[in-house]
């Protein structure tokens, strides 16, 4: 009885060292998030992601510095060049259309044979929708026309993008004509 006893305790503890060790695990890691809306209009730079942060307590090996933060260029500082046209969005969309496309080409030609400006995109919608979706959704847009002109060559870091949501309409009557010249992309640009 006695070694019956004592296999079984010997087993119990061989599983369970088996189970307790396993398999080498990776560590977890989560993403930063980004803040919810306030309601305010937001500005944001064209610069990397964050480093994903570790959920393990810091060590000497984990530790990773803070990203470094640019200064933003002040938005008073921008203004609008007859050279550069706005770009148009369908209602709840944020992709580029193809007729807009063209005139994001020709946009970024005037940027490249012109690298000593800087440029600000604005991003706006129609009065359709609440505050906050409004918001993400104009700086949704801004970011998809900043993306296409870095895909034809203008340095992503002579960007900058802000959204204004419904705060800027174009135009202020409640028809669809109307709504669709407030659904833009808006292009400002000042001076290195």
């Amino acid at each position: 009885m006695l070694t019956r006893c004592s296999h079984l305790v010997l087993s119990t503890l061989l599983v369970a060292a088996v189970v307790l060790s396993g398999c080498a695990k990776r560590p977890a890691t989560t993403q930063a998030a980004a803040p919810a809306p306030t309601g305010s209009a937001t500005t944001t730079a064209a610069t990397p992601a964050p480093a994903p942060v570790q959920s393990a307590p810091p060590t000497a090996a984990t530790t990773t510095p803070a990203p470094s933060t640019t200064a933003r260029p002040a938005v008073q500082d921008f203004a609008a060049v007859p050279e550069l046209a706005d770009v148009f969005f369908d209602f709840d969309k944020y992709d580029i259309r193809p007729g807009d496309a063209k005139t994001l080409d020709a946009n970024a030609s005037w940027l490249k044979s012109n690298p000593n400006h800087l440029m600000l995109i604005e991003g706006h919608c129609d009065e359709r929708g609440t505050n906050e979706y409004n918001l993400a959704l104009g700086e949704r847009r801004a970011k998809s026309t900043m993306n296409y002109l870095v895909s034809q060559g203008v340095q992503a870091n002579r960007i900058t993008i802000i959204s204004y949501g419904e705060e800027r309409p174009q135009c202020t009557e409640h028809n669809e004509a109307c709504w669709a010249k407030n659904r833009r992309a808006h292009f400002l640009v000042k001076p290195r």
